[in-house]
């Protein structure tokens, strides 16, 4: 009986050894079969422009919303992305590296259901790295937009939310000579501005983050084409009860970015001393200290900013900047102009009730009988934004100034 037992016992063994070398992947699907969707953009259609329903996911006498949106992918063609820069995309769209369809539909889902009628492969968005939206979807459509990004578990975090000026779809068709795939492109571009200092990391997580808070508002990329091809970082595109509210200029991104202490620096300013005229500073560090309390019922905030730069250019003028006296003069001036700036953003974002600066995050932390007591929810907070005062203190320190003739 023992022997038995051993038998049976050494073949179960045997049998459990050989099945780990006979496992599969059952479900697999090659990568060849995969509609990789690389980028998305998001455009609102006017009703008296909505073409003809396909009926894929809705008969036409069914009662849906009125409103249409239209939804363009750009999907890989397996063996044509590039690893590296080479020629834009022929005119004839044979070598291209990539496949461009738009589609129409009531919501995203229901366009993600249509496009999928319209391939033959299974749409995957695992590899989604850029998702472009029009002015008029941010200033109306956002919530539908993002519960069908933030229930998909195949979207990323650190895919890139962008608004556009103008439509979005230009940005699906852009052949730029750097890179053969438009979206990779624009990835590139976003990547390398946070690295440098030009723009804050603000991936569509940081965004959802943001909105989720009640002390924050949301701000996105504001992007815009130039002469076709040419991508611009145009400002902020700020949020209020969810909806798009209004945009800053490209400088006011280096004005919030140092009101944060975001490092590195990487924005220049240009401006005009009383005695050395003409000068051009480029700012290479920040270092932001950050004080709150509460005065007469209403929170102050003091933000200590200390910056580190160059002296960039200095224009004709018949005095040298070459003594501490004429830096002293140039950091004065820049401190000025600067305050003013920074103050300019913070008072229009009052005006829209956008915090996106995080203010009432800070008033929460450090002073919650105060928050408890007077918010109740986001739309408390963003009401009592604009009664809150800011103090702004400002010091630049020029580290170099470049070369001289002697």
């Amino acid at each position: 009986m023992n022997r038995l037992l051993r038998k049976i016992s050494s073949g179960l063994l045997a049998a459990a050894v050989i099945s780990l070398f006979l496992t599969g992947c059952w479900d697999q699907v090659e990568i060849e079969d995969r509609a990789l969707v690389l980028g998305l953009s998001i455009d609102a259609v006017p009703p008296e422009k909505a073409d003809q329903e396909e009926e894929v996911t809705h008969l036409l006498n069914t009662p849906v919303p009125e409103e249409m949106i239209s939804v363009t992918a750009q999907i890989a063609v397996p063996g044509r992305v590039p690893l590296g820069p080479g020629s834009g995309s022929s005119e004839d769209g044979k070598t291209s590296p990539v496949w461009v369809v738009t589609v129409t539909g009531h919501s995203l889902d229901d366009a993600m259901n249509n496009l999928q009628q319209q391939i033959a492969d299974p749409r995957y968005l695992v590899h989604l790295r850029v998702i472009v939206i029009s002015e008029d979807i941010a200033r109306g459509r956002m919530d539908d937009l993002n519960d069908y990004l933030r229930r998909n578990p195949e979207v990323r975090r650190r895919t890139w939310l962008l608004v556009s000026e103008g439509r979005a779809s230009q940005f699906m068709d852009v052949k730029p000579p750097l890179q053969r795939v438009p979206t990779l492109y624009i990835l590139s571009m976003m990547e390398k501005a946070v690295t440098s200092g030009k723009f804050p990391p603000d991936y569509i997580g940081t965004y959802w983050s943001a909105d989720s808070k009640w002390g924050q508002s949301a701000y996105l990329p504001y992007v815009a084409l130039r002469n076709k091809d040419n991508v611009l970082i145009n400002g902020l595109a700020y949020f209020s009860q969810g909806k798009m509210v209004n945009t800053t200029k490209p400088l006011e991104i280096g004005a919030f970015m140092a009101v944060q202490g975001m490092d590195p620096g990487g924005y220049s300013a240009f401006f005009e001393t009383r005695e050395l005229g003409v000068v051009m500073t480029k700012t290479n560090k920040r270092y932001t200290k950050t004080r709150s309390s509460i005065r007469d019922g209403k929170p102050v905030l003091t933000y200590d900013i200390y910056l580190e730069g160059d002296l960039d250019e200095h224009f004709h003028s018949a005095k040298p900047a070459d003594s501490p006296a004429s830096l002293h003069e140039i950091e004065q001036e820049f401190n000025k102009n600067v305050q003013t700036l920074i103050h300019n953003l913070i008072r229009q974002t009052q005006k829209d009730h956008a915090d996106i600066f995080g203010m009432g995050e800070i008033i929460r932390a450090h002073h919650p009988a105060y928050w408890k007591e007077h918010i109740h929810d986001k739309d408390d907070w963003e009401k009592l934004y604009d009664s809150v005062t800011v103090n702004i203190n400002l010091a630049l320190h020029l580290r170099r100034v470049g070369l001289k003739e002697t």
